[in-house]
């Protein structure tokens, strides 16, 4: 039977070349693979190099390296992603959080005061990943997370129940304020479907196995982000902000829809990789 040594050497340079991953990552991967079917942490591969895999465990592995070998995201794979600090459950029934997003929860928490009351808004929660995130960050704030997939809301609400530790973040079925009606809040915030139903990146990498309906919005990418913009105001308090995640290529189009809507101080902050990557602005 083969041993974890084995896999190393052997299954690496598979990932490597049927993914064009670098060397490292492939590697990273394979041992990822083998932590989450034995059940171990790193530095037990590297001590225990020889320790063979029994009958059971090398089909789990082999079954997940063959799906991997086929472009299913890790994250799927493992059925979990870490997303500003805490660990996520993930399913396909959600997109996969992205440190990109991280920019998002930073934003609203600099505007969700710490330890006063405050009503936020997260719409299209999918994984619950950035409204966990702030009802974690902000005990006393009252969070609202819809999303129009009841199954990406039952696993938004798992991860709810296993991350918080009080009962301040509530789960609704809402295709965005459809539910909502005479509800007002002081910050809303969400990430949107933003990219055009025929972009060729649609059928790239990770996000060929993530849901559709959670990705592409319309024929110009802006379908979900103007329904978002029109009606966010006469659901906002006074000096209410909207925050709204979108494209590489959109900041541009996205400030003048919100201008067009009444916001003012509206602005665009760059993420890591120096991409206009979230707008927003106060009613």
């Amino acid at each position: 039977m083969p041993t974890l040594s084995h896999h190393l050497k052997h299954d690496t340079p598979r990932l490597q070349h049927a993914l064009e991953l670098d060397f490292s990552t492939a590697r990273i991967e394979v041992q990822c693979l083998l932590q989450h079917v034995l059940r171990v942490n790193r530095a037990y591969l590297m001590t225990y190099p020889e320790r063979v895999l029994d009958a059971a465990e090398l089909s789990t592995y082999n079954a997940l390296l063959d799906r991997r070998l086929q472009g299913e995201p890790m994250a799927y794979l493992l059925g979990e992603r870490e997303f500003y600090g805490l660990m996520f459950n993930v399913t396909t029934a959600t997109l996969i959080p992205r440190p990109d997003t991280e920019l998002l929860v930073e934003l609203a928490l600099a505007r969700i005061p710490q330890g006063q009351p405050c009503r936020v808004l997260d719409m299209g929660t999918g994984s619950g990943a950035v409204a966990v995130s702030l009802a974690y960050h902000r005990p006393a704030a009252e969070v609202t997370a819809v999303d129009a997939s009841s199954d990406a809301l039952a696993v938004a609400q798992g991860n709810a129940n296993r991350l918080l530790k009080k009962e301040n973040l509530r789960c609704l079925p809402s295709n965005w304020f459809s539910a909502l009606a005479n509800q007002r809040y002081h910050v809303i915030v969400s990430n949107p479907p933003y990219i055009r139903a025929a972009d060729p990146h649609l059928q790239q990498g990770d996000v060929r196995h993530e849901p559709l309906t959670a990705l592409a919005s319309g024929d110009d990418g802006f379908s979900d982000l103007r329904q978002i913009i029109t009606h966010a105001p006469a659901h906002l308090y006074p000096d209410g902000w909207l925050l709204l995640e979108h494209g590489y290529d959109q900041a541009e189009s996205v400030r003048a829809l919100l201008q067009q809507a009444g916001f003012k101080q509206v602005f665009s902050e760059r993420d890591l990789a120096g991409i206009e990557r979230v707008s927003g602005g106060h009613i």
